[in-house]
């Protein structure tokens, strides 16, 4: 079942928690990726440094201050796409939870050749390496996540073991707010 607007509009770290063991999917020439979310990252607004919020709207972050439940990409040092889901609680004008890394399901094959790789190991284990295998830019900026376009999450009815709570990878606050689990 996809996942409904309600699900998005929630603070983003809860909602970084809760994405942990849904599945993304997207669908290129009718052929489905996807994969279970093992790894996210919450990004706040005006509270939160190192949020692309922070400082305000801008062109590039304008969907953080969108509808919930829509698809935020950003380039990022001239060569990677970064995907993010727009949440955040009712009294907050911002927010979005990164997507860092995924379990591979359905598709494989084809996430490989997008990726040119010939093994699985680190496919997907990166914000970047997803974006490539998935074969997401910022075409897909601002989409619906919860309707069954080219790219939507479902809950995958998986529950998450061992989740860890640690700082955010790469940037300068030490805020907890990365979460990574196993199954």
């Amino acid at each position: 079942m996809i996942l409904p607007r309600k699900f998005y509009c929630n603070k983003t770290n809860l909602v970084a928690t809760s994405l942990l063991g849904k599945r993304l999917v997207r669908t290129i020439n009718n052929v489905k990726l996807s994969g279970i979310i093992q790894e996210t990252e919450a990004y706040g607004h005006h509270d939160d440094p190192d949020s692309h919020a922070y400082n305000g709207r801008t062109n590039r972050n304008s969907p953080m201050f969108g509808e919930v439940g829509r698809v935020y990409v950003y380039f990022i040092y001239g060569m990677h796409y970064c995907f993010n889901v727009v949440c955040r609680a009712p009294d907050v004008m911002a927010g979005a939870v990164l997507i860092r890394s995924i379990k591979p399901e359905d598709g494989v094959s084809h996430m490989m050749a997008n990726r040119k790789r010939e093994t699985l190991t680190n496919l997907t284990d990166g914000p970047a390496k997803l974006t490539q295998s998935l074969r997401i830019t910022t075409e897909q900026n601002n989409e619906d996540l919860t309707t069954y376009g080219t790219i939507h999450i479902e809950d995958a009815n998986m529950a998450p073991q061992n989740i860890v709570r640690k700082s955010r990878v790469g940037v300068k606050s030490t805020i907890d707010w990365n979460f990574s689990c196993s199954f």
